[in-house]
């Protein structure tokens, strides 16, 4: 799973799985979209084809890529525990900022 935030902890792959989240693309929309050289989008879907987050289809002379989820699987079941708290300490201050609403004066 650390190779999977190494590549996640790229800024310009997040924004490309961002967009093909929506939809399958060929390279050059997403060069359009994202205004990064078709050699830097090139690179960067290299690195997530190998690490199993896109992969691609043949559409005559073009490549079309797409998000696999399934590798998110696992980084999500990770954070799961953490929402879980997170979710709790956000119920707690709800709770808090609805007792100080009622309090006189507040």
């Amino acid at each position: 799973m650390t190779a999977l935030f190494e590549v996640l902890a790229e800024e310009s792959r997040r924004r490309i799985l961002d967009v093909l989240i929506e939809r399958e693309r060929p390279v050059g929309d997403l060069v359009g979209i994202l205004s990064l050289s078709q050699p830097a989008v090139s690179k960067h879907l290299k690195v997530l084809r190998d690490a199993g987050l896109v992969e691609a289809r043949t559409d005559a002379q073009r490549r079309i890529y797409r998000v696999r989820t399934e590798p998110l699987r696992e980084v999500d079941e990770w954070l799961a525990p953490y929402r879980q708290k997170w979710a709790g300490h956000l119920n707690a201050l709800e709770r808090h900022l609805e007792i100080m609403d009622g309090e006189p004066g507040a």
